[in-house]
């Protein structure tokens, strides 16, 4: 089931989220996120963009969120989305049903550019931006370095 997120929602997003900030390089955080500080992220993001979770199993088992692309007043109609899965749920399709329902509500809010910054290499996260009509519009090299190596981080868009 697809629900909006709450602040209760803090520890299975942390759970999900914190395994790929200490074991992967598709974040650049490198520390993990504390419950209270997913709180307040959630608090912040959730005053002016959508922020959905996929609930199995009596809890969130992936998420996806837009916020902010730039500061400035001009970029207002743009968001950059991110998405998250607990591994023991990928390849079951609850990627696509997230951002299927992500690319609707933010129709509804009247947005026009999404914006998915992949870190690199990550075919699954590409094939899934690309399966919504997605395209690559930049790939910035060594721009993160991560785990003893350096990340080259690539940008898809979907004009809406």
């Amino acid at each position: 089931m697809i629900r909006n997120v709450g602040t209760a929602d803090a520890p299975d997003i942390c759970r999900i989220y914190n395994k790929y900030v200490l074991a992967s390089t598709f974040t650049f955080e490198e520390d993990p996120v504390s419950e209270s500080e997913m709180e307040s992220r959630i608090s912040e993001v959730t005053k002016e963009y959508p922020w959905l979770v996929f609930e199995a199993d009596n809890k969130v088992v992936g998420y996806t969120y837009a916020r902010r692309w730039r500061d400035r007043a001009a970029y207002k109609h743009s968001v950059e989305t991110g998405t998250y899965l607990d591994a023991n749920y990928m390849g079951k399709g609850i990627g696509t049903e997230l951002k299927k329902a992500m690319i609707d509500e933010l129709k509804k809010r009247s947005f026009h550019s999404v914006i998915a910054g992949i870190a690199l290499p990550n075919p699954a996260s590409i094939a899934l931006s690309e399966k919504f009509g997605f395209a690559k519009v930049a790939h910035f090299k060594e721009v993160g370095y991560k785990m003893g190596k350096w990340i080259d981080v690539g940008y898809w868009e979907l004009l809406l």
